[in-house]
């Protein structure tokens, strides 16, 4: 039984432009100087999302995959996958709710990050001179 055969490069990345309206610049750089890494990449992104045996509808897949590139900081990543929720016609609503959840999840993080923080500043005796904490002051 013969190998299946991949696909070629040109036409992976006509099925990017496809997906989410244009071609990210970071991935037609990677196609020049490491075409094998497109290749990896969407064979985990296979991985990480299946065609035939997902669970989640591609409306949810998009606004996670969003809501992940806005937490790394991936501006190719969130500018390519808001204009895929765009043509997929994804709401104005879900995409800026979609933000204001992650943003409060690293503002939570950071919380959570400054534990460090808290344990010396209350082992100091220094955690309630300063700032007054009433609303506008």
């Amino acid at each position: 039984m013969p190998a299946p055969t991949r696909p070629n490069l040109p036409d992976i990345l006509k099925r990017m432009r496809q997906a989410t309206g244009r071609l990210p610049a970071t991935v037609e750089q990677l196609a020049q100087v490491d075409p094998e890494m497109i290749y990896e990449h969407l064979r985990s992104q296979a991985y990480a999302m299946p065609h035939d045996s997902h669970v989640l509808d591609d409306e949810t897949r998009t606004l996670i995959y969003l809501a992940a590139a806005l937490a790394g900081s991936s501006h190719e990543c969130i500018r390519a996958t808001t204009e895929k929720a765009v043509l997929q016609g994804i709401s104005r609503a879900k995409l800026l709710e979609t933000v204001r959840i992650v943003r409060f999840a690293m503002a939570t993080r950071v919380i959570g990050d400054a534990e460090p923080v808290f344990e010396v500043v209350a082992r100091s005796g220094a955690g309630t001179a300063g700032r007054n904490h009433r609303a506008g002051s």
